[in-house]
């Protein structure tokens, strides 16, 4: 039984490395917050304007400070102190989901402030991100990076799952303000990990300094790689072809009775992967990566589109779970094939790249959604999303071969300290 335990089990080894525990969790409880605003403000602009279109847009207004940013800071984090970078972009979070608090105290009901707002978020957001994923391979020895991974997506998934539970309750009790506060609050705990953090400076024998050449040498480093090219574009497929959130307002209100049912979908998905990674043990082993990443995200789709049909809650937040379960899967083998295939030297721009895809993403899905939604009605839009996402990702696994045939294979178990240089010649592929 012990045996069987330590192979399904969720993998907590990397939690007794100090650094990587308070990078963990200050990240869960951060998040928490993070998840309150992230329900209140499409709450909000749905409430001002009674548009799915307009909650779509959110996305949109997100997306390109996302995309510049997130290049630009991967390749900051590649040139400077990782720990110091990640404490500026937190702050500049920070300081926007403090302006939320202020427009909310002040009953502004600007659409114009908000989307402001979150342009200055998504700055913050798109340098902490890649930053902060990059970091973990020097916290942790390699044989634990897709368990630590598996960690850190699962106290994310945790933070989705109570954020929109708690936000449901504070929006009805202490509306808008009430939410960003609490944001606003639980931040501290990410910055006081990211103080604590030993310094981190760029190592190996290739440092470029930040900027568009450093850039497009991270861009030349994925481009002649087919595993990471795809890794990066099956996750497109997931997020814009299926991901349903721009919906979960309207078909709360149309459906399942309003704001109540509005927590219970946002946190649904991050549910099934937190209980998925409870039962994540196995993960690690998996060689076959590529396959395993397609089939996650076909069953992904598939649990999406079959979500849409629902017209009882239980059984949408049920079938959303299941889709969620599936994502976490595929999230940690798309996030270990990228930092096990690049050196250290060249994580942070890997990381920029993957922040880009895995959080504009998303934002172009509302986009889809939204826009689908006020043209062919809100079960077209969604079902039709999950349908055309499992097919287009058994397209590319069968288009690609080096997506089928790739092979996880880890190099020395031995730990590799914050300040020591990894062997460069032993990474995969």
């Amino acid at each position: 039984m012990s045996g069987l335990l330590r192979r399904t089990v969720v993998d907590t080894r990397p939690l007794s490395h100090p650094d990587f525990r308070r990078l963990c969790l200050g990240q869960g409880v951060s998040f928490v917050g993070f998840q309150l605003t992230s329900v209140a403000v499409p709450v909000e602009v749905y409430t001002i304007t009674r548009s799915s279109l307009w909650v779509g847009l959110l996305g949109l207004a997100s997306l390109v400070p996302l995309i510049i940013f997130g290049l630009w800071g991967g390749t900051v984090a590649d040139a400077v102190d990782r720990r110091r970078l990640l404490l500026i972009s937190s702050v500049l979070t920070w300081a926007a989901t403090f302006g939320l608090l202020v427009q909310s105290l002040l009953r502004l009901d600007s659409i114009t402030v908000i989307f402001g707002l979150i342009v200055v978020q998504s700055i913050g957001f798109a340098i902490s991100s890649p930053t902060r994923s990059a970091i973990v391979p020097r916290l942790v020895p390699e044989t634990l990076v897709p368990s630590a991974n598996t960690l850190n997506f699962m106290v994310s998934s945790f933070g989705t799952v109570a954020g929109p539970l708690i936000a449901g309750a504070v929006l009805g009790h202490l509306g808008y303000a009430g939410a960003y506060a609490i944001d606003a609050a639980l931040f501290t705990a990410g910055l006081y990990a990211a103080i604590r953090l030993p310094r981190l400076p760029p190592l190996g024998e290739h440092i470029t300094r930040p900027g568009l050449r450093s850039l497009l040498d991270g861009l030349k480093f994925i481009g002649v790689r087919p595993v990471l090219v795809m890794s990066f574009v099956v996750d497109i497929i997931a997020m814009v072809f299926a991901m349903p959130k721009a919906l979960f307002p309207q078909i709360a209100a149309e459906r399942f009775g309003g704001v109540d049912a509005t927590g219970w979908l946002y946190s649904s998905i991050a549910l099934g992967s937190l209980v998925a990674g409870l039962a994540s043990g196995w993960i690690g082993r998996v060689a076959r990566q590529g396959i395993a990443l397609v089939i996650a995200i076909f069953c992904w789709g598939i649990a999406v589109a079959a979500a849409g049909l629902s017209h009882h809650l239980w059984l949408t937040v049920l079938l959303l779970a299941v889709g969620g379960g599936a994502d976490l899967i595929s999230a940690v083998y798309r996030q270990t094939i990228l930092q096990t295939y690049a050196p250290d030297e060249m994580r942070g721009r890997m990381q920029g790249v993957f922040t880009v895809v895995v959080a504009g993403g998303p934002r172009l899905a509302d986009l889809r959604a939204g826009a689908m939604a006020s043209v062919t009605g809100l079960t077209a839009a969604w079902v039709g999303g999950g349908i055309a996402c499992a097919i287009a990702v058994l397209a590319a696994l069968a288009a690609v071969p080096a997506l089928r045939h790739y092979r996880y294979t880890p190099r020395s178990p031995r730990p590799t300290s914050p300040t020591e240089t990894p062997n460069p010649t032993s990474n995969p592929g």
